[in-house]
């Protein structure tokens, strides 16, 4: 098996695997090494240990030697020339008039190439602008396009906890993050909230995801109807993730209701309430809605007792007024009469002349 070193070339950045020959490394050591971009110095973070891949690379690159003083110096000779450039870059990007902001500048340790990170909505065509640059530091210039976290990871800064970003200060790579982990968390799920520096969701919502995941394994859901110890149904209507608890809605015997919190491991589960069904809760208080409703109904249709022998406005029972209406003021239904025509001869009408 492979013996090999893990190096990292930036303050905070990805953790490369090299080749140290027949030297022993420790953590904190400085070494120049060999990269797909040259020479690069950069810090030993893994010592020497066993590869853990089962096949050895043949392409992986080797230390070349360890780090000198005159090394060390001309790293912070560079970093100090770094300040220097980025302020010419963003004074050439005005005069160009670009849409684009330049964020930091970095020297390679050969002095072979000098490479500037820049923000932008899109493309911007800054052609002109390295031939500008090169004529100014009489090297190769390269300009890299990054995004919103890239930018946050080289500016740095506090979060919203107060202490130093996780992406500036110790976290090698991006994590994948999604809106899921909040939910799960138990998060409020305001943008302002769960949102870094960046504009994006916060990486460190990724630390206790799993955690969340496993306890969330482990409890019933949100409306679920569920059996307590006693023997009592109930509908679940909170969950308590990190004390492992809910909050059961009962029904009592005397229609009375009550809420219980009680250990998720002394419930037994019954049934999943289906989608866009309400809940035990929300039909009890429309219940209360529709009772006071039909009572008023049924009050305004009741008709008053009209005693035997007397009826509406002093008349007699079953006598109907002038407009044919009876008791009540309701009109009574006589039967019509219908009018008998005498024939037409021929089906016209005959004339009636003058004549004798």
């Amino acid at each position: 098996m492979a013996t090999v070193v893990g190096v990292r070339f930036r303050e905070v950045g990805k953790i490369y695997s090299f080749d140290p020959g027949d030297l022993v490394f420790r953590r904190g050591d400085h070494v120049i090494a060999e990269t797909a971009k040259g020479y690069e110095y950069g810090t030993v973070v893994l010592g020497n240990h066993p590869d853990n891949a089962q096949e050895e690379d043949p392409e992986r690159k080797k230390i070349i030697r360890r780090a000198t003083a005159e090394d060390e110096q001309k790293v912070r000779d560079n970093k100090d020339r770094e300040k220097d450039a980025l302020m010419i870059c963003r004074r050439k990007v005005d005069e160009r008039k670009l849409d684009m902001k330049v964020i930091g500048a970095e020297y390679t340790f050969d002095d072979s190439k000098l490479l500037f990170f820049f923000t932008a909505d899109g493309r911007v065509d800054f052609r002109d602008l390295v031939k500008d640059l090169a004529a100014i530091f009489h090297m190769r210039i390269e300009l890299r396009q990054v995004g919103v976290r890239d930018e946050t990871r080289i500016i740095g800064g506090m979060g919203p906890c107060g202490r130093p970003l996780c992406c500036h200060s110790w976290l090698p790579d991006f994590v994948p993050v999604s809106i899921k982990m909040a939910k799960e968390q138990n998060l409020s799920l305001n943008p302002q909230k769960i949102s870094g520096v960046c504009g994006r969701l916060m990486c460190c919502l990724k630390n206790e995801a799993d955690t969340y995941a496993y306890l969330n394994a482990q409890l019933p859901k949100k409306g679920d109807l569920v059996e307590l110890a006693d023997g009592r149904q109930g509908e679940i209507v909170e969950v308590n993730v990190i004390r492992q608890t809910v909050r059961v809605f009962v029904i009592l015997d005397d229609d009375e209701r009550e809420m219980r919190d009680v250990p998720a491991s002394e419930t037994v589960f019954i049934a999943h309430r289906k989608k866009g069904q309400p809940s035990q809760m929300k039909k009890d208080a429309m219940a209360k809605r529709e009772r006071p409703e039909r009572t008023e109904r049924t009050e305004g249709t009741e008709e008053p007792e009209v005693p035997e022998g007397s009826g509406s406005g002093g008349r007699s029972r079953g006598t109907r007024d002038r407009r044919g209406r009876g008791p009540g003021g309701r009109k009574s239904r006589q039967p019509q009469v219908q009018k008998k025509t005498a024939p037409r001869s021929g089906g016209r009408r005959s004339r009636q002349c003058g004549r004798p």
